[in-house]
C-alpha cells in the first residue's frame, strides 16, 4: 500500500484563467483536473489518494509529509510552477512522476523529475504503480500506440470539493481529424479521434448529477465533433438522458467551425443542451489559413458559419491568432473588425506560439528562426520565434488589438448583438452565489468601475430589450470585467486590485 499524493499547479492569471469573473461567486477555479481524478482512478484501490489543486488551495508540508510518491500533471504553461513543486519533493526524499501534455513537449531534465510519463495513462499505469511498489520504476514511460477509451474509467471525485469549480468536466473523445500546422494536440493525440460509447459518457454524468452538481458542463473534447457519426449517437443519448433527469446541465464544448454545414448536428446540440462553443477561427486571412493548414475554415464566409451557429442558440466562443507568417501590415484592423461584426463577446486574441512537437516549431527550427521553446501562454507579448513581421510592430500590433476589442463599448455592443442573434435559452437561478454576483456587479462595475456610463446603458439595454436573456447578459458583463482587467495588465502593468 502506498500514500500517492496528486498535485495540478496553479496557472499563471491569463485570459483564459477567468479569475476576475469567477470571485464574483466566490469560485476559485473554473474546472477541476480531469486528467489526475482520472488517473487517480486507475491506480490501484489499495492506494491512498490526496489531490491538491493548487488553483484553489495551497499545497502544504503536511500533505508532503503523509506521502510516499507524487504525480504531477500539467501543461506547458504551468511549468516555473511545476518545478517548483518538483524542487520541494525532492528536498524532502519524494520520487515524483511527470505526466500530461507537458511530458510530450519538454525534456525530462527540465522538468527535473525523477519519472516521467509521455502520452496516455490507460496501458501504462498498471506497469509504473507495480514498479512503483518494487522499487524498480524506470525513468521514463511511454505508451506504444495511444489507447481506446473503453478502459478509461469514472474520474475520482471523492479527491475535489466540487463547491469550488464553477464548472465539472466530462471527455468524450480524444484527438481532432485535422491537421493545423501550429497543432500539438494532433501530435499527442492524434488525427483519428477516439470516442466513448454512450454509456461511458452518461455514467459520468450520473456521477455528477447524483454527486448534486448541477449547471454547467465542460466537455473537454478537443474537437467535439471529430467524429461526427459517434457526435449525433451520443447527442441523441444525452438528449434522452437530459429529459429523463430535468435538464440539470449546460454543456460548453470545443469544435471545428464546419459544424455550421450541417443543421441536424446543430439541433441535436441545441437539443441536448450544449449552450456554447469554443471554435479556433484563428485569422479572418484565408492565405493565412491555408498556409498554416487550416483548411476546413477556407473556402466558406466565416462570419456567415458564426451567425449559423449563433442562431440555434449556441455562443461562440472564438480563438484567434496573429504572427502568422503571410500576415500584413492590415490583419489587425481586418481582425477587430471581423470579431466587432462577428458578434463574438469571448474573442480570445493570442500571439502565435510555436509549440514543441509541433509541425510548426520543426519548420521553424529547419528555418534558423526557433528563439526558445516558450512558455505556453499565448496572450501574454512574448515571442518564442522571429517572425516574418517585425517583432515590435507585430507586438503593438497585438496589444492594439486588445485594447480595442475589451474596451467596454465594443465589448458591450458585441454582447447586445449575440443576445440578440443568439436568443441564449439557458437561465441563471436565484441561488445565494447568482445573487452575490449580481450585486458584486452593481458594486465594482456600477460604482467603482471606471466605464461606469457604458456599464449602466449596457444594464438598462438587458433590462429593456432582453430582459429575457437578462442573466445571460450579466454573465457577460462579468465576464467583460475579468477581460477588461487583464487587458489592463496586459497593456499597462495595472495592479490586480485596481478597479476599472
Amino acid at each position: 500500500m502506498m500514500n500517492v499524493l496528486l498535485i495540478y499547479p496553479r496557472f499563471p492569471d491569463t485570459y483564459w484563467s477567468f479569475r476576475y469573473a469567477l470571485s464574483f461567486q466566490g469560485k476559485r477555479a473554473a474546472q477541476p483536473p480531469l486528467g489526475l481524478m482520472t488517473v487517480a482512478a486507475l491506480l490501484p484501490h489499495s492506494w491512498n489518494k490526496r489531490l491538491v489543486d493548487a488553483n484553489v488551495e495551497r499545497l502544504q508540508d503536511r500533505d508532503l509529509a503523509w506521502a510516499d510518491v507524487v504525480f504531477i500533471s500539467a501543461m506547458q504553461i504551468q511549468q516555473h510552477e511545476l518545478i517548483g513543486i518538483v524542487r520541494r519533493c525532492r528536498a524532502r526524499g519524494l520520487r515524483t512522476i511527470v505526466g500530461g501534455p507537458i511530458a510530450s513537449s519538454v525534456p525530462q531534465a527540465e522538468l527535473e523529475c525523477d519519472h516521467v510519463v509521455i502520452g496516455e495513462a490507460e496501458d501504462l499505469i498498471d506497469g509504473l504503480a507495480a514498479d512503483l511498489e518494487h522499487g524498480t520504476a524506470r525513468p521514463q514511460y511511454e505508451s506504444a500506440e495511444r489507447p481506446g477509451l473503453e478502459r478509461t474509467p469514472l474520474p475520482d471525485l471523492s479527491l475535489i470539493r466540487m463547491n469550488r469549480y464553477s464548472t465539472m468536466t466530462v471527455q468524450c473523445s480524444r484527438g481532432c481529424p485535422f491537421n493545423c500546422e501550429f497543432c500539438d494536440i494532433i501530435e499527442i493525440y492524434g488525427r483519428r479521434p477516439r470516442t466513448k460509447e454512450p454509456p461511458q459518457v452518461l455514467a459520468e454524468l450520473d456521477q455528477l448529477y447524483n454527486a448534486g452538481w448541477r449547471g454547467p458542463v465542460f466537455i473537454v473534447d478537443d474537437n467535439f465533433i471529430g467524429n461526427k457519426a459517434r457526435a449525433r449517437l451520443l447527442l441523441a443519448a444525452i438528449v434522452t438522458w437530459q429529459k429523463a433527469h430535468g435538464h440539470p446541465f449546460r454543456f460548453i464544448t470545443e469544435a471545428s467551425i464546419n459544424m455550421a454545414d450541417d443543421p441536424a448536428l446543430l439541433a441535436a446540440m441545441q437539443e441536448a443542451g450544449i449552450s456554447s462553443v469554443f471554435l479556433g477561427i484563428e485569422t479572418p486571412d484565408e492565405s493565412s489559413l491555408a498556409a498554416t493548414q487550416k483548411h476546413q475554415n477556407t473556402r466558406r464566409d466565416l462570419l456567415d458559419s458564426v451567425a449559423t451557429i449563433q442562431r440555434y442558440g449556441i455562443e461562440v466562443m472564438g480563438g484567434f491568432i496573429l504572427g502568422f507568417d503571410t500576415d500584413r501590415e492590415d490583419i489587425f484592423d481586418r481582425l477587430v473588425e471581423f470579431i466587432q461584426k462577428s458578434a463574438i463577446p469571448i474573442a480570445m486574441v493570442g500571439l502565435l506560439q510555436a509549440m514543441p512537437g509541433t509541425q510548426l516549431f520543426r519548420r521553424l527550427t529547419r528555418e534558423g528562426r526557433i528563439l526558445d521553446s516558450g512558455g505556453g501562454n499565448n496572450t501574454g507579448c512574448q515571442l518564442n520565434f522571429e517572425p516574418r513581421m517585425n517583432a515590435e510592430r507585430l507586438v503593438e500590433g497585438y496589444r492594439s488589438v486588445l485594447r480595442r476589442i475589451y474596451a467596454s463599448e465594443p465589448y458591450y455592443k458585441r454582447v447586445g448583438q449575440y443576445l440578440s442573434r443568439c436568443r441564449p435559452e439557458y437561465q441563471s437561478n436565484l441561488s445565494f452565489r447568482n445573487v452575490r454576483a449580481f450585486l458584486l456587479s452593481l458594486l465594482r462595475q456600477g460604482v467603482l468601475g471606471k466605464s461606469r456610463a457604458s456599464y449602466w446603458k449596457f444594464v438598462a439595454t438587458a433590462a429593456t430589450r432582453h430582459r429575457a436573456y437578462f442573466g445571460a447578459a450579466m454573465t457577460m458583463a462579468v465576464m467583460g470585467y475579468h477581460f477588461q482587467v487583464m487587458t489592463a495588465r496586459v497593456l499597462e502593468g495595472v495592479a490586480d486590485s485596481l478597479p476599472i
